[in-house]
């Protein structure tokens, strides 16, 4: 199997050592499962400063990324990659969401770049861009942080990679619903027990609990996932029911 690459083009290559270091992504370029490739934009600019900002055009505040060594970057990664999908990291980008994770890990390569200052100059985007991707609605001091959480949200998605093939979907969002509580050894903690039919062994009872919980929390928590997630019948049955129970509750 080809593993899947991630080329991230940057000003600063250094802030990846150590997250692409350790865990799971470690483990997953160990077994050449997944492939990341650093590209210091500032190595394709020229002149005796290698610049790679200037003033905006119009005034204002801040610095805006060249063109020129942006433009020279991509195209060196692309003419190495030519089918890679090219990604910037913007905050007028979609949401990065489960799904755009899995539409993006089907993929056989992202490019990846990362913007900073006031962002990239509009011509970079027009020519090169398939896709603007952005991780939430707040301003970090560059796209590093976000390449680093869509290569994780991404990578961990590249069959093989955690080892364990029903985890991603039973995680968070995997399903459209938010992850069942979670309890491990021992059996009681500060006064507080793991649920008793967690120990039963009845691995139908628990699977159903499982379900029920997954459902308790989205509906409590993030109501607004239930509109598109995957709901059988039976789901509906018991969303409507503990509707009831807490309306009756609240009464």
């Amino acid at each position: 199997m080809t593993a899947m690459r991630f080329d991230i083009l940057t000003l600063f290559p250094g802030m990846f050592t150590g997250p692409f270091d350790e865990s799971i992504i470690r483990r997953a370029r160990d077994k050449h499962l997944l492939e990341i490739c650093l590209h210091n934009i500032r190595d394709y600019a020229t002149g005796r400063h290698q610049v790679t900002d200037d003033a905006p055009y119009g005034g204002g505040a801040g610095m805006v990324m060249k063109p020129e060594p942006l433009s020279a970057c991509i195209e060196a990664v692309k003419a190495m990659r030519p089918q890679a999908r090219v990604v910037l990291t913007s905050p007028q980008g979609r949401r990065l969401s489960h799904r755009v994770a899995q539409e993006l890990s089907q993929q056989s390569g992202l490019i990846i770049v990362c913007g900073r200052y006031e962002g990239i100059d509009e011509r970079i985007r027009q020519i090169y861009a398939d896709d603007d991707i952005s991780i939430g609605d707040f301003v970090l001091s560059g796209g590093e942080i976000a390449a680093m959480a869509i290569v994780d949200a991404v990578g961990r998605l590249i069959p093989g990679v955690l080892g364990c093939e029903d985890s991603a979907e039973s995680d968070s969002f995997g399903n459209g619903l938010l992850e069942f509580p979670q309890y491990t050894r021992p059996p009681e903690f500060k006064g507080l027990r793991v649920p008793e039919i967690l120990l039963s062994g009845n691995h139908k009872l628990i699977e159903n609990w499982r379900r029920r919980q997954s459902l308790r929390k989205t509906m409590l928590l993030r109501p607004d996932l239930l509109t598109n997630a995957e709901l059988s019948n039976a789901d509906r049955k018991v969303l409507m029911q503990m509707e009831q129970e807490d309306g009756t509750a609240a009464d």
